[in-house]
């Protein structure tokens, strides 16, 4: 019988030692699930040259010891797969990488990406920017103030997302200099803030954080990127609780992955989860096809019967849009028009 890690949970207002407090290997995970003399885990090493593993042992602890298919791992573990060259995969799936400000994306009309930082508390494997150029973006002071004088000269924008890497990667007092910042800016009216920091390490949700969102002028929004139920816990619903108190509206976004989330039980359980922890559901994301990625494919056609069990299971508005990007495209493209009830 399988059962969860048990580490030592630390205080929320230590978020920078739990990210410091970090797997990097992969026969170190692997020993720590119980699952070192597992044939075919360790097979996947090397494929850390491709892309760093970096789990925190604040997301390793909501695993299940022994239990070589635990969903929350399969999203963090190398595997040897990695290294199929697959057709119709890319390094740039959203065709992002030709950005003229450095750290800014203006993919829609009304709003525009702000990449924060460069960084994520963990690296998921199926991550559609896992190639993206960071050292020509980098998050600091010089970049942000480019990207915040684009903004300003461009009027149609009326919010901004913080994304990554991660955003909450910067640390508060850098976050409550950008937020000053686009508080000038009189066209702008919403922030978003794209993390999975907080699901990581929920400690991240700082005081002074909750603090400085319940004040600043703008609207915001949270999007957490949670895939599983198993990634809540009552530490992430207290930091939740702390993020509505200050007025956060608070949405999820999750990826369809094979063999994490690919069956409807699975989704609405997380749309339940999410649901009593205060977000909505928001976007299911389809797999954006990253070189690296590929053996978490779930084709179209099966996402979309996904979804039609998901609709006799939950209540509609626990239901999410089906989507999936194309670069270049003025919106994210839906994927289920067809399947809406009432």
């Amino acid at each position: 019988m399988a059962h969860i890690v048990t580490l030592k949970t630390p205080s929320r207002e230590d978020w920078l030692q739990q990210l410091a407090d970090v797997v990097t290997e992969p026969d170190e995970l692997l020993r720590i699930l119980a699952l070192d003399q597992h044939p075919g885990l360790a097979e996947g090493a090397e494929a850390r040259r491709l892309f760093a593993l970096r789990v925190p042992h604040a997301f390793i602890r909501r695993m299940k010891k022994g239990d070589a298919h635990d969903p929350l791992l399969l999203q963090v573990l190398t595997r040897r797969q990695e290294f199929i060259d697959a057709p119709g995969y890319s390094t740039d799936p959203l065709d992002e990488q030709s950005n003229v400000v450095p750290g800014l994306l203006h993919k829609y009309r009304n709003r525009a990406l702000l990449l924060v930082k460069g960084g994520c508390a963990v690296n998921c494997r199926y991550c559609f920017r896992r190639h993206f150029p960071y050292q020509d973006n980098q998050g600091n002071k010089r970049n942000w103030q480019a990207a915040l004088d684009y903004i300003a000269d461009h009027p149609e924008l009326d919010e901004i997302i913080f994304s990554g890497g991660d955003p909450l990667m910067a640390k508060d007092h850098e976050l409550a200099w950008l937020i000053a910042a686009l508080e000038q800016i009189p066209h702008l009216k919403r922030l978003r803030i794209h993390s999975r920091l907080p699901v990581v390490i929920p400690a991240r949700v700082t005081d002074r954080l909750a603090d400085m969102l319940s004040h600043t002028p703008l609207q915001v929004i949270m999007v957490t990127h949670i895939n599983h139920a198993q990634e809540i816990d009552e530490e992430l619903r207290e930091a939740m609780s702390r993020l509505k108190r200050a007025g956060v509206t608070l949405l999820n976004q999750s990826v369809l992955l094979r063999g994490v989330n690919d069956d409807a039980q699975t989704l609405a359980a997380l749309s339940n989860a999410l649901f009593d922890a205060g977000i909505l559901p928001y976007y299911l994301h389809v797999l954006d096809k990253v070189q690296g990625a590929a053996h978490f494919f779930v084709s179209d056609e099966e996402a979309r019967q996904l979804v039609r069990a998901l609709l006799s299971q939950v209540s509609g508005y626990l239901v999410p849009k089906l989507a999936r990007e194309i670069g270049g495209e003025p919106s994210k493209t839906p994927l289920d028009l067809q399947l809406r009830q009432e």
